[in-house]
């Protein structure tokens, strides 16, 4: 496995890869979710590359961008076991070199959800996601289900822009309980852990019959479980799924199901 630490030898690199290429972007503190997108990445090209960058425009200023978990080391080990092929690793300056500031601007299924919520951050990831395309020029680009509503901003992206890019969307990953796996489930402490687990039970729930009695209903049990806010539980038709973001002490957990559609 190649490692690139600044554009100049990804660029180097880059140009030795023949073919076509799979590209999955990260934010590193990597585990069984996005080892699952490698895998993906490889069934559909031989060549995988791979990206550990976190993007400071996707931050609000009260957001854990200082804190959010770093193991550069570590994730390297991983990546390198699941046989990726090319890892960038950019500065700030090779992605920003105007100065981080959010200039592409996500659509409409960026509209509602979480933009309610977090109004800078779709932009943010429009913009470095944009980028990184620029720079790797894949002709796949993996990214989790358990963001879907991102995964949904980067497909209209894509599409408007006309960018040959197939993007594939990974299955969510989950632990024995069905929690779904984060980076930032490392802020849970062992009570909030078990209360977490309940999340993905309720939207399960939720979306075998997602009327709006049925959801502010989930969102009450959520209460009831021990989450402190919830800032949605929503059905969209139009993607076929239930939603939801509540909030455990510091740490901020999102879900999703698909709707199972009567026979």
């Amino acid at each position: 496995m190649k490692t690139a630490h600044s554009l100049a030898e990804f660029t180097q690199m880059r140009s030795e890869i023949d073919g076509a290429t799979a590209f999955v972007p990260t934010m590193g503190a990597l585990h069984e979710g996005h080892l699952s997108l490698m895998r993906l990445a490889k069934e559909r090209c031989e060549s995988v590359i791979a990206s550990i960058y976190v993007n400071p425009t996707q931050f609000a200023p009260h957001e854990d961008f200082d804190s959010y978990p770093r193991d550069l080391e570590g994730d390297l080990a991983l990546l390198e076991n699941e046989g990726v092929d090319l890892v960038f690793l950019p500065s700030e300056a090779d992605i920003y070199p105007s100065g981080p500031a959010a200039r592409t601007k996500s659509g409409c299924a960026a509209e509602g959800l979480e933009s309610k919520f977090r109004p800078h951050f779709f932009d943010g990831v429009a913009t470095v996601v944009s980028r990184f395309f620029e720079i790797v020029k894949p002709a796949h680009a993996v990214f989790g289900e358990k963001d879907f509503q991102q995964l949904q901003v980067i497909r209209e992206m894509v599409e408007t822009g006309g960018l040959p890019i197939e993007i594939i969307g990974g299955p969510i990953a989950r632990d024995e309980h069905g929690l779904a796996l984060s980076s930032r489930n490392e802020y849970l402490s062992a009570e909030e852990l078990e209360i977490a687990r309940m999340l993905n039970q309720i939207v399960y729930k939720a979306a075998e019959n997602p009327t709006e009695d049925v959801l502010k209903e989930a969102q009450e049990m959520l209460l009831t479980a021990g989450f402190e806010r919830i800032n949605y539980v929503a059905y969209k038709p139009e993607w076929n799924r239930v939603l939801a973001a509540a909030w455990l002490g510091k740490t901020r957990l999102i879900d999703n199901c698909s709707i199972k559609k009567a026979d």
